[in-house]
């Protein structure tokens, strides 16, 4: 495992065995548990994991996550902290790092961001370039439902086009935040509309193509 996909997935354990099974989730219908479980399916049942983007394979993910949902929460925690097995994808640094630093990332704000009391986490500006050089590299496939033109800006200027048309709506923040909104985490993402108010307005409302 590469540095910052390692230590978003021992943050990311680390909080989940804190907050215990029960605890809510941005993500809607799960709690600890169900996220937990989403998590190991991911990188250990790839035969079932497709159905996060194939619909046919839906229903199987469904049971495989439904099946291990009901393992021991201790032991969820436990296989999310060791990593991969060897024969998983996720197992190679380039793969680990290019997809699960994101992941692990956003899944450990679904958990804090869900608790009231919650306040912003420092970021080091290496972990942010990082994440900014993801997003540039996905920001069409993220964006590409976008209702209106979609540019992503850093607090310092740097730019990314999301979707082009028009108008067109700037999301301005850093980009841990912006990766967030992209996401569909919009109402706790720290970022600025700036645009048309009907454009911002529809970009609001449409279902976001992040997951």
């Amino acid at each position: 495992m590469s540095t910052h996909a390692k230590r978003e997935r021992l943050l990311l354990a680390d909080l989940l065995e804190a907050e215990g099974p029960t605890a809510p989730t941005l993500c809607d219908g799960w709690n600890t548990r169900d996220l937990a479980a989403h998590v190991v399916v991911r990188e250990r049942r790839p035969d079932a994991a497709g159905g996060i983007l194939i619909k046919q394979l839906a229903p199987r993910l469904e049971r495989v996550t439904a099946e291990f949902t009901e393992k021991p929460y201790e032991e969820l925690i436990q296989l999310i902290r060791t990593g991969p097995p060897r024969f998983s994808p996720f197992s190679l640094k380039q793969i680990d790092e290019a997809s699960n630093a994101i992941e692990f990332y956003v899944h450990t704000e679904d958990v804090r961001r869900a608790r009231p009391d919650w306040v912003p986490r420092e970021l080091d500006p290496v972990f942010q370039d990082a994440l900014w050089s993801r997003m540039e590299r996905t920001a069409r496939l993220m964006g590409r439902g976008a209702p209106t033109g979609l540019v992503l800006r850093r607090p310092d200027g740097r730019t990314a086009v999301a979707h082009r048309g028009t108008p067109v709506v700037t999301v301005t923040g850093e980009p841990s935040e912006l990766l967030l909104f992209l996401y569909g985490r919009r109402e706790v993402a720290d970022v600025q509309l700036e645009g048309d108010k009907e454009a911002v307005a529809r970009l609001n409302e449409a279902k976001p193509s992040g997951i």
